[in-house]
């Protein structure tokens, strides 16, 4: 997303970023995979993810998931190669909530949310193109 967000902006939609973390953490994340081109809010306590309707997959469905990625090939790269993103990944997995499930949100210049994509597992982003033509969905009903 890092490496679209300019083009999206110029479309005139806010892109941000909300972590179920707190601040403290997510400065840690961005000190070891930033800086990115727009902002990242802490949602420690998950208001707005289960505002958003966002859940936390079962944690046996996960665990499923992954062992059936390696199992098949599909998973090959789970923790990063670089020391300090590997350090944060595995840090992440002990303290964090890793089973919630994230999105996309699209918002417009005045704040309202117009378009989101709640992940339902892991491999269920919002593709870029999907992202792309959504926003070109809002400026031709604007």
């Amino acid at each position: 997303m890092r490496e679209h967000a300019d083009s999206i902006e110029q479309e005139g939609v806010k892109l941000i970023v909300i972590a179920p973390s707190k601040g403290s953490f997510i400065q840690q994340f961005l000190n070891s995979f930033g800086p990115y081109p727009f902002p990242i809010y802490g949602d420690p306590r998950r208001h707005a993810y289960r505002g958003m309707g966002h859940e936390t997959m079962p944690k046996l469905k996960m665990l499923s998931m992954v062992a059936i990625g390696f199992a098949t090939g599909k998973i090959k790269n789970f923790l990063p190669k670089e020391a300090k993103q590997k350090s944060f990944v595995k840090k992440s997995m002990k303290t964090q909530d890793v089973y919630i499930q994230g999105g996309t949100w699209l918002f417009d210049a005045k704040g309202r949310v117009v378009w989101k994509h709640v992940d339902h597992s892991p491999d269920d982003h919002a593709s870029i193109e999907e992202i792309y033509k959504q926003v070109k969905e809002i400026h031709s009903n604007v």
